[in-house]
């Protein structure tokens, strides 16, 4: 089950239900393999819809394996997630949220 307190979004991704958790180990891996000076850029292009497909997958695939998943992100690029992309976006985007803001 995904715990909201701990930074957890629940997907479901070839079938299977997965945690994705964006640990401090996945956020340094998205700062490096994005080119972000600081995850507030990062932030920024999802709060203001510049985000790119390579964004969400590199969003998704630090948050499966900081949730345990041996994943890489290529899998995630050829992977079925239900909802499709627009799931996924948002998947990263409540990833990002979560890592930041403290739940109601």
């Amino acid at each position: 089950m995904a715990n909201r307190w701990r930074g957890d979004v629940a997907l479901v991704i070839d079938g299977k239900r997965c945690i994705a958790r964006l640990t401090l180990g996945a956020l340094a891996e998205l700062e490096e393999g994005l080119g972000e000076a600081s995850m507030v850029g990062l932030v920024e292009r999802f709060e203001t819809s510049r985000f790119t497909s390579r964004d969400v997958v590199a969003l998704l695939g630090a948050g499966l394996r900081g949730g345990g998943s041996e994943i890489t992100d290529a899998q995630v690029a050829k992977a079925k997630i239900e909802g499709g992309p627009t799931a996924a976006a948002k998947v990263a985007a409540e990833l990002l949220a979560r890592s930041f803001v403290m739940p109601e």
